[in-house]
């Protein structure tokens, strides 16, 4: 799977950039695109105008780990993985039995963006399985990324050289968009448009950024590590009614 958002969607993390990265621009001429296309033979590509692109494709895929994808309203989501408990969360979320799990995923972001009762840590902790999972809000043009507590499926984020977030679970698409600025996106964290990233294991701390070191010797991107010596505030902000989370948090 591959989803490019444009830098007004997704701020990707100065850390990931490293010098002389070598990366391209993946939005222009759907560069990253079309090598995914090739790569990936029968890719769906999904067009998001300005603000960037999805595609996947259900080739070459670990059949324990599979790729799905949905649109529901304006939301666009692609889930790789399965979830454990799947019964429970369609029951605590009032979903159909023919709900799989993109729908789920799809559907509890949608209860914290309308202001759900808990925090997106616990949402998240709620989810148990093997997973990483990249959503798009078109309406409130925000995105919500995610990767399990184990890092199960191999997934990738990094900035091209115009600052926007590219996000993939092939490494070489990876590469080619980013260069040297991509590592692998950080197990048991989650990354919005406003809130950045965060880590739903510990989420009273701040994540520390480690400068990661390739075969050669250079810098590629960074790693980021749970700070146990920081902490910070957690929870939704209330300001308003017609706030939602998307825009807050």
């Amino acid at each position: 799977m591959l989803a490019v958002f444009d830098r007004s969607v997704a701020k990707c993390p100065e850390a990931l950039l490293s010098p002389h990265s070598g990366s391209v621009s993946a939005l222009k001429d759907v560069f990253l695109s079309q090598q995914f296309a090739s790569a990936h033979i029968g890719s769906v590509n999904i067009n998001l105008g300005a603000y960037g692109l999805m595609a996947y494709s259900i080739e070459k895929r670990n059949p324990l780990l599979p790729r799905l994808f949905a649109v529901v309203d304006d939301i666009f989501c692609l889930f790789q993985g399965h979830i454990e408990n799947v019964a429970h969360l369609k029951q605590q979320y009032g979903l159909n039995k023919t709900a799989n799990e993109v729908i789920i995923v799809m559907e509890a972001y949608r209860t914290l963006r309308d202001r759900g009762p808990y925090p997106a840590d616990h949402v998240m902790r709620d989810l148990h399985g093997k997973f990483a999972f990249i959503l798009y809000d078109s309406s409130s043009k925000s995105t919500f990324v995610a990767v399990d507590a184990y890092g199960s499926v191999p997934f990738f984020w990094g900035t091209d050289s115009e600052g926007n977030l590219v996000l993939s679970d092939d490494s070489e698409i990876a590469k080619k968009g980013c260069g040297k600025s991509f590592a692998p996106f950080p197990k048991g964290c989650f990354f919005t448009t406003s809130g950045g990233l965060r880590s739903f294991e510990h989420p009273l701390n701040e994540l520390k950024p480690v400068p990661r070191v390739d075969s050669s010797g250079q810098v590629c991107g960074a790693t980021f590590k749970v700070d146990a010596e920081s902490r910070k505030e957690t929870g939704m902000p209330r300001v308003g009614s017609a706030a939602n989370w998307s825009q807050n948090y």
